[in-house]
C-alpha cells in the first residue's frame, strides 16, 4: 500500500470519526477488524491491500491527531477560509484539511509541500473545482502565514 492510499484511508476515517462523534480508537479497531476490512475490497479498490505496520501507525496517528486537535485545526481552517462560511465547507474538504494540517504541523518527516499537493490531489476525487481551489488556498495561506483581513467595525 502506498502512503497516498494510507492518507486517503486516514481522511475517510477522519470523516467518519467527525460524523459519528465517536472515539478514534474504537473506530479504528472496528474498521481494521480482519473480517470487516476484508469486505471493503469488493466495495472500493482502495482497500484491496491491508496497511502494513508502518502504514497502520501513520493512519492511526493522523486519525487520532485530527480527532484530538479538531477544535484547533478547525480554528485554523476557518481563519484561512477567505470568503467561505464554515457551513459551506464540505465535510470531506474539512477532513482533508485536518489531515494536511496535522501533517504540516506535527509530522516533520512529511514536507509541507507534499502535504499540500496530496491534499489538493485527494480532494479532486471528492469535491468540485471551487472546493479544490479552496483547499489549496487555505493551506497556501497558512504556509505563507497570511493573516485574513480583519473586518472593520462600522462607524457609529
Amino acid at each position: 500500500m502506498t502512503r497516498k492510499n494510507a492518507r486517503e484511508i486516514a481522511v475517510e476515517l477522519c470523516f467518519a470519526a467527525a460524523a459519528s462523534g465517536g472515539e478514534a480508537d474504537g473506530l479504528l479497531d472496528s474498521f481494521f477488524d480482519e473480517e470487516h476490512y476484508a469486505t471493503l475490497a469488493s466495495e472500493n479498490e482502495l482497500y484491496a491491500e491491508r496497511p502494513d505496520e508502518r502504514q497502520m501507525d501513520y493512519i492511526r496517528t493522523l486519525v487520532a491527531m485530527s480527532t484530538q486537535k479538531a477544535q484547533e485545526l478547525d480554528g485554523l481552517i476557518e481563519r484561512y477560509a477567505r470568503g467561505w462560511k464554515p457551513e459551506r465547507i464540505s465535510r470531506t474538504a474539512r477532513a482533508i484539511l485536518r489531515i494536511a494540517l496535522c501533517e504540516i504541523l506535527y509530522m516533520e518527516e512529511i514536507p509541507p509541500a507534499v502535504a499540500i499537493n496530496e491534499a489538493v490531489e485527494l480532494d479532486k476525487g471528492y469535491d468540485d473545482a471551487d472546493t479544490v481551489a479552496f483547499v489549496n488556498g487555505v493551506l497556501g495561506g497558512f504556509m505563507r502565514g497570511e493573516m485574513p483581513e480583519q473586518e472593520t467595525p462600522a462607524e457609529e
